[in-house]
């Protein structure tokens, strides 16, 4: 049978903010302020759990919106350090990418069981990765000449290395809609950013 076929019809935007019950006033609210008046094309909704210490759980939801003209990385994180009472809040961070900024796109996908695959079944994970030269980082050392007895200043040398923001999805953790939803997602960004 094929996967695709039981998939319920995509939900909105809307409507898949709201299924992650993770405050979707605030996530849609966050997201209104960086549209603007622009138009979604395509998205993806990715809500995570997680345990930072063993007293303390972390739920998270990020947003990736596509427009027209960029990439919108909405990024929400509920957190009670230091607030009275285990007082909760949530703290929002939005990054907007022009799409003529954006390098490589790379889908990573993974297929259990290959051998019974067939066209049309769903990976059993996603990851989707991005650069578009946000997060870089260097790394300097001394120079030498190479002569172990030289004492001269020579300066130092690095690197410079670009790191990419990624995006790791599952059926298992969240669910076949969250896979299609991703791949038809980078289907998007690769179609408007690769001419």
């Amino acid at each position: 049978m094929d996967p695709m076929a039981t998939l319920p019809t995509r939900p909105t935007l809307r409507e898949a903010i709201e299924r992650t019950g993770y405050y979707p006033d605030v996530v849609q609210d966050v997201m209104d302020n960086a549209l603007g008046r622009e138009a979604v094309k395509d998205f993806i909704v990715q809500h995570e759990t997680t345990f930072d210490r063993a007293d303390e759980i972390r739920r998270h939801i990020t947003v990736l919106l596509l427009t027209e003209s960029r990439l919108l990385v909405v990024h929400v994180d509920e957190h009670s350090d230091g607030q009275p009472d285990g007082a909760v809040q949530a703290t929002s961070t939005t990054e907007s990418v022009p799409l003529s900024t954006i390098g490589p796109v790379v889908v990573q996908r993974v297929v259990d069981n290959p051998a019974h695959f067939r066209p049309g079944d769903l990976p059993s994970e996603v990851v989707l990765t991005v650069n578009w030269g946000s997060i870089s980082r260097i790394d300097l050392e001394p120079a030498t000449c190479g002569d172990p007895q030289c004492e001269a200043d020579h300066g130092y040398t690095g690197a410079l290395a670009v790191e990419d923001w990624s995006l790791r999805v599952s059926r298992a953790a969240d669910g076949a809609e969250v896979v299609e939803a991703t791949l038809r997602f980078a289907a998007s960004l690769i179609s408007v950013t690769s001419s």
